[in-house]
């Protein structure tokens, strides 16, 4: 068990949209997933097991969770990347409009069949 630093705590508090008036005014302690267990060989009720249960699902499918994470990551890199190639290609693309729109600047030479 530990207790949240201060920049932890407004994170959360952010992510959990809570009051700025009310509620704790010290960050939190929390457990860690062996805490949980630890605890879990101490309390034997039927309530505290069926919570101790839950939070250890929890853990688990947060850990599941920061392992896909790499995987999610690296595909928002290569979107973002892709994005940034065709983004080059729409501003050549623009360039080159920009050079067709611009007047001339003179007198073109006529060109065809003359007489």
């Amino acid at each position: 068990m530990f207790q949240l630093s201060e920049e932890e705590w407004q994170n959360l508090k952010s992510q959990n949209v809570t009051s700025s008036w009310g509620g704790r005014r010290t960050p939190p302690y929390v457990f860690t997933e062996q805490g949980v267990a630890m605890l879990s060989s101490v309390l034997n009720s039927p309530p505290a097991i069926q919570v101790n249960i839950s939070i250890i699902r929890t853990f688990v499918r947060i850990r599941e969770w920061a392992l896909n994470y790499s995987e999610l990551q690296d595909k928002i890199q290569t979107l973002q990347d892709a994005e940034s190639n065709q983004n080059q290609h729409i501003n050549h693309i623009y360039q080159m409009i920009e050079e067709l729109l611009k007047p001339s600047l003179g007198e073109r030479a006529k060109i065809g069949f003359k007489k």
